[in-house]
């Protein structure tokens, strides 16, 4: 796992980081007002998230209150994280139990300006994200990597003001927010277990339109930023249906079925293909709400089919992107057509190349067959996520119901690689 954001989402500008710091006892208590109403006690809080952190080995993404905080706030905190000058605030660190600082890099300067966090425009947001960043400073061993509040879907003109507004050089990263909702509606998403093969598809286009976002806003920053030094950060995307029936709205507790496998398999491989400029993305969220990898009841944990498919890909991380070209054969429902197949591929640092591909199509397995330009090998081996229905999920009653399996439909012929795509699958190959 390589990062971990928090607190938020729509949370974090109204957070106020104070309110977590110091004996849990004597913390203040706030309304979340964005999720559920619920009490917030603020137990958990920077130096709590932080040993979380530590505990997975995974670099803090901490998003910043823009929205009704202030800079002196956001720099206060900055400072606490990762001065080891003598000062007021590392002081206060110290007397809470952290004598070294964190020195946290990722730093999110606001969440979602254009909606929950203050809904600004962009050359406002633009001039502000100036102010603030400008206030967020570096400490000895702790260069921050800024990251800006971008756009909401295919909002461009977002994109086009901050590259244009914002010097490279000030920002590390620019954020790009997109869900996939299966019936393309807000108000009525649609069930994360009960739906129809149409609804199914209409979920996969609007899961593909990921391709078309990353591109545009990609060709938007090529002009302000040739050198692609800001990356895009898409730190929120994920399926989003509507709430399991009986569950606090608030809450977003949805179940995770072999739909979500394939959308997270299709996600993941346009951020590979697209690693020049996508170099962070955050699924939203890891535990028990939206498109979760871990759902939790009580004491009993269970991996969703979203988490096997990460557990699948994580062979791409800090390997060497492959180029691809291929022709994929049409998804075809009614007279709206998809293109059935989508793939990623990488060599890691022994040599090895992965190759991940997805079908999407639920009824019909797809025959692959390629010669691996320059790569000398005589082995394929396979691992396949894929299960009878797109409705199937893992439940606490059956949490292995869907699981890898070996793969054996890859093989070797002459000098081609030949490939059996199993219906709605996930298959990862390994060539050595």
């Amino acid at each position: 796992m390589p990062n971990l954001r928090w607190p938020g989402g729509c949370f974090a500008d109204e957070y106020h980081w104070q309110d977590g710091i110091g004996p849990r006892k004597g913390r203040p208590y706030m309304v979340n007002t964005n999720w559920g109403g619920v009490s917030e006690d603020n137990s958990f809080g920077t130096h709590e998230f932080l040993e979380l952190c530590t505990l997975i080995n995974c670099e803090p993404y901490i998003a910043g209150n823009v929205g009704s905080g202030t800079v002196e706030e956001m720099a206060k905190w900055v400072e606490y994280l990762n001065s080891d000058a003598k000062s007021t605030m590392t002081d206060l660190r110290k007397q809470n139990g952290r004598s070294e600082p964190w020195r946290v890099k990722y730093w999110g300067v606001g969440n979602e300006s254009w909606g929950c966090g203050g809904n600004m425009t962009p050359d406002f947001y633009a001039d502000l994200y100036k102010r603030y960043a400008t206030y967020a400073r570096n400490y000895q061993d702790a260069r921050l990597l800024k990251i800006a509040s971008g756009a909401n879907s295919s909002d461009y003109n977002w994109t086009e003001t901050l590259m244009k507004k914002v010097n490279p050089g000030m920002m590390w990263g620019l954020t790009l927010h997109h869900y996939t909702i299966p019936t393309g509606s807000w108000g009525n998403k649609g069930s994360a277990t009960s739906f129809d093969e149409k609804e199914y598809f209409t979920t996969m286009k609007n899961c593909l339109f990921m391709e078309e976002l990353v591109t545009r806003h990609s060709t938007i920053m090529d002009r302000y930023d040739p050198a692609k030094r800001v990356a895009l950060v898409v730190d929120e995307w994920g399926i989003w249906t509507d709430v399991e029936p009986g569950t606090n709205p608030g809450f977003l507790y949805q179940q995770n079925s072999l739909r979500d496998a394939l959308v997270a398999g299709t996600t993941l491989n346009i951020f590979n293909n697209h690693s020049d400029r996508v170099r962070m993305a955050n699924l939203a969220q890891t535990i028990n709400v939206l498109q979760a990898l871990i759902l939790t009841k009580g004491k009993q944990m269970l991996l969703t089919p979203t988490y096997h498919v990460f557990d699948m890909y994580k062979v791409h991380m800090d390997a060497q992107k492959l180029n691809l070209s291929f022709t994929s054969p049409d998804y075809a429902v009614e007279d709206k057509k998809l293109p059935a197949i989508n793939m990623s591929a990488s060599k890691d640092s022994a040599g090895v190349v992965h190759i991940t591909l997805v079908n999407i199509d639920p009824n019909k397995k797809i025959n692959l067959h390629t010669i691996l330009s320059g790569i000398n090998w005589s082995k394929v081996e396979g691992q396949l996520l894929s299960s009878k229905n797109l409705t199937d999920i893992n439940s606490f009653e059956k949490p292995n119901n869907i699981a890898i399996t070996p793969f054996a439909g890859a093989k070797k012929e002459n000098n081609e690689l030949l490939v059996e795509l199993p219906a709605k699958s996930v298959v990862l190959l390994t060539i050595k």
